[in-house]
C-alpha cells in the first residue's frame, strides 16, 4: 500500500492532535483496567470467597468473561494509543524538515507546486544576450534507485532529466548558469525527501492500524486473543524507533528503574497497557508490575501457539499452560495456607528455546533473594514449569523458615544446551553440552537480571545468592568474569556442577568463604572427565585398551581433580565449601535412570540435608549449613 499523503496534508497536520488522540486512546485502556481490577477484586473474588451455590458459581463465569472483555478492551486501546502515539513522533521529523524547506522557497519567491516540484525565476546574466538567464522548474530527487522518483527518472517539462547524476549535456544541475536552479534544486530534494519518509511512515501506520479493527459484537475467545498477540507483534515492529525512544532499552537496570519512578501514575498506566511485553521483560522494572505484564504476556502467548500445530509448538504451549496452572494453584493454595509464598512471573517470552522467569516470595521486599539457573535440557515446557519452577518454591520454602524475609528465583533467560536424547554414558559426544558457548552468551543476561533485583530491591543492600545447578554453574562462572562479576552478589551455590570455568573459588568474584558446592557422590555429571583426560583416555585406548585409557587418563590429572570445565568444585584445590547431600541412586544400577542423584539437590522429599543446606545459604544463615568433606 502507497501512502496518498500530499505535502500540503503533511505541512498542515496537526501533531497535537494525534497526540491528543493518542491520551484518549490511553485512557479509553485505563478505565478499561480500572474496570478489570474492580470485577477482579470487588465483584468475582468477593463472591468467590463468600459463596458456593450453583448461582455464585454461574455468576463468577460471568465475570470472569467480563474480565476478559476488559482486558481485551484495554489490550488493544493501548495498542491503538501505541500506534498513534508513534505515528506523531515519527511524522514530526519530515514535517519539520518539509516546512524548513517551504520557509526557504517562500524566502528565495520560488513557487512550490502541488506535486512537489519547485519553480524559479530568471536570474544572472547571459554574457552574449545581455538578458537574464531564463527560469524554470525542477524537480526533487527523493534518493531512491526506483522508478517513482520522479527526479531521477521523470522528465520536466523540456523533456529533459534535470536529475539523471550523468555528466553529459542532459544534466541541467551541472550546466544551467542560473543561480536559482541549485537552490531551487537542493528546495525541491529536501521537499521529495521529506515526503518519501513521511509517505512511508504514514503507510506502514496504516496497514497496522487497519488491523486493530474489531467487528461489532465480537466475542472474546482464544482466536481473538490469538488476533490480539498478532495485533501487537505488528505495532511492536512498526513503532520499534518509537518504543526506544519513549523507554529507556538500551540503559542500565538502575537507570531504568529511575526513569520508572520518576513516571507518574497515569504514565504507568499508559505504557503497562502499550507495552506489556516490553516491561515485562525489562530489567529494573519493579516485580510487581513485570508480574501484571507478563500475566498479560502469557494469555497472549498461549492463545498465539494454540493456532500453530507440529511438536515444537506443542511442547512451548505445554510449558505456557503448566505456567498459567501453577499460577492458578498458587492462587489458591494461598487462600488457605498463609505459608505459601506468592508467585510472580518475572519474564515469559517465546525467545529461542524460551525464557521464563519465576519468583517465589517478592523480590523487591524481600532481604534476601536468590536466582537459581537450570541447566542441561531445559527449555520453556511442562517439565520446566512443574519441575524447575517447584525447585525455587521449595528453596523459598524452606529459607522463609529461617527468614520470613526471603524469595527464590528460576531464572531462564538463556538457551540451555538441549540433551536431544543423549544420555548420561553419551555426554562427551554431545557439542553443545561440551562447549562454554552457550553459557557464555548468557551470562550477560544473567547479570543484568542480578542487577535489575539490586536495583529494585527496597532493602539498601539485599542479600543476593546466584545458584547454578548443572551446566547452570557453568552460566554462573561465566557470569562471575564478566568486568564488574554478578551485579550485587554475596554468595554463590554451586549444585552437580561440571565446572566452572575457574580453578579456585575466590576467582569467582566473591571471597571463598562464600561459594558452596553440592555434589552427591553417585552424581555423574560432577564427575566428567577433563578435557585433558578424555583427549589422553581416548589416545591410551586406542593404544592399550582399558588399561591404557585409565593410565593415560591418570597421567593427564594426576591430582584427580580437574573436570570438564576447569577444577572440580568440591575438591580441596577449588577451595569452596562443600555442603552434605545425599549420595543418591546409582546411575542405571538403582533402576532409576541415568543421573537420578543430578536432579535431588533442591527436593526436600529426596534430599532433605542438600535443599536445607541451599535454603541456609539463601537465608543468609550460614551456621545452618551441614557440610561435608572436599573429593
Amino acid at each position: 500500500m502507497t501512502s496518498a499523503l500530499t505535502w500540503q496534508e503533511l505541512r498542515d497536520l496537526k501533531l497535537t492532535e494525534l497526540d491528543d488522540a493518542a491520551d484518549s486512546w490511553g485512557a479509553v485502556s485505563r478505565h478499561a483496567d480500572s474496570s478489570q481490577s474492580r470485577v477482579d477484586g470487588d465483584m468475582g473474588s468477593a463472591l468467590t470467597k463468600t459463596q458456593d451455590s450453583d448461582a455464585a458459581k454461574a455468576a463468577v463465569g460471568r465475570f470472569k468473561r467480563l474480565s476478559s472483555n476488559y482486558d481485551y478492551i484495554k489490550t488493544e486501546c493501548g495498542l491503538i494509543r501505541t500506534a498513534v502515539s508513534g505515528l506523531s513522533s515519527e511524522l514530526a521529523s519530515p514535517q519539520r524538515r518539509l516546512q524548513e524547506a517551504l520557509a526557504d522557497a517562500t524566502a528565495f519567491s520560488y513557487t512550490v507546486n502541488p506535486d512537489g516540484s519547485v519553480d524559479y525565476p530568471a536570474g544572472g546574466k547571459n554574457e552574449l544576450t545581455d538578458q537574464p538567464h531564463p527560469g524554470g522548474k525542477v524537480v526533487g530527487n527523493t534518493g531512491m534507485l526506483t522508478p517513482g522518483n520522479n527526479g531521477l527518472y521523470g522528465p520536466d517539462s523540456s523533456g529533459l532529466y534535470p536529475g539523471n547524476g550523468l555528466h553529459g549535456p542532459g544534466n541541467h544541475r551541472l550546466v544551467n548558469p542560473n543561480p536559482h536552479r541549485a537552490k531551487a534544486q537542493d528546495i525541491a530534494d529536501r521537499i521529495a525527501v521529506a515526503m518519501r519518509d513521511a509517505r512511508e511512515t504514514d503507510g506502514r501506520y496504516q496497514r497496522v492500524l487497519s488491523k486493530l479493527k474489531a467487528p461489532a459484537g465480537l466475542t472474546v475467545d482464544a482466536k481473538t486473543w490469538a488476533d490480539a498477540a498478532a495485533d501487537m507483534g505488528a505495532v511492536r515492529d512498526a513503532t520499534y524507533d518509537h518504543m526506544k525512544r519513549e523507554i529507556p532499552l538500551d540503559k542500565s537496570p538502575a537507570e531504568r528503574k529511575e526513569w520508572w519512578d520518576e513516571l507518574s501514575d497515569e504514565q504507568r498506566a499508559e505504557y503497562l497497557a502499550s507495552y506489556p511485553d516490553v516491561l515485562g521483560n525489562l530489567d529494573g522494572i519493579p516485580a510487581l508490575v513485570r508480574d501484571e505484564a507478563n500475566r498479560e504476556n502469557l494469555d497472549l502467548l498461549i492463545a498465539e501457539y494454540e493456532g500453530k500445530g507440529g511438536e515444537v509448538a506443542e511442547t512451548r504451549l505445554g510449558g505456557l499452560k503448566e505456567i498459567r496452572n501453577q499460577l492458578e494453584l498458587n492462587a489458591a493454595a494461598q487462600l488457605t495456607n498463609l505459608n505459601e509464598p506468592p508467585m510472580y512471573l518475572l519474564a515469559i517470552s517465546d525467545e529461542g528455546t524460551g525464557r521464563a522467569a519465576v519468583a517465589f516470595g517478592n523480590p523487591d521486599t524481600s532481604k534476601n533473594v536468590a536466582a537459581y539457573v537450570p541447566g542441561l535440557g531445559t527449555a520453556l515446557d511442562s517439565d520446566f514449569a512443574r519441575n524447575d519452577v517447584k525447585r525455587a518454591h521449595d528453596t523459598a520454602v524452606l529459607s522463609r523458615d529461617n527468614d520470613s524475609s526471603s524469595a527464590a528465583i528460576v531464572w531462564l533467560g538463556y538457551d540451555p544446551p538441549q540433551l536431544g536424547g543423549v544420555d548420561a554414558e553419551n555426554l562427551l559426544a554431545n557439542a553443545d553440552v561440551m562447549s562454554a558457548e552457550r553459557a557464555e552468551k548468557g551470562a550477560p543476561a544473567y547479570n543484568s537480571f542480578m542487577s535489575g533485583l539490586a536495583a529494585t530491591n527496597d532493602h539498601g543492600d539485599p542479600h543476593l545468592t546466584a545458584i547454578g545447578h548443572s551446566y547452570g554453574s557453568r552460566v554462573v562462572g561465566a557470569a562471575t568474569q564478566e568486568p564488574g562479576g554478578i551485579p550485587g552478589v554475596d554468595d554463590i551455590v554451586l549444585l552437580g556442577s561440571p565446572g566452572v570455568g575457574v580453578d579456585r573459588a575466590e576467582d569467582l568474584g566473591v571471597s571463598k568463604e562464600h561459594v558452596y558446592v553440592g555434589a552427591a557422590d553417585n552424581d555423574p555429571v560432577t564427575m566428567l572427565p577433563s578435557n585433558k583426560e578424555a583427549v589422553a583416555g581416548t589416545a591410551g585406548f586406542f593404544s592399550g585398551g582399558p588399561l591404557g585409557a585409565y593410565l593415560f587418563g591418570e597421567i593427564a590429572d594426576q591430582g584427580d581433580d580437574d573436570i570438564w570445565f576447569g577444577k572440580d568444585p568440591a575438591s580441596e584445590a577449588f577451595g569452596a565449601n562443600r555442603m552434605m547431600a545425599d549420595d543418591g541412586p546409582r546411575p542405571v544400577v538403582d533402576g532409576e535412570g541415568a543421573t537420578p542423584a543430578h536432579s535431588n539437590y533442591f527436593n526436600p522429599e529426596k534430599d532433605r540435608v542438600s535443599a536445607e543446606n541451599i535454603a541456609a545459604v539463601v537465608s543468609g544463615s550460614p551456621h545452618l549449613i551441614v557440610p561435608e568433606k572436599h573429593r
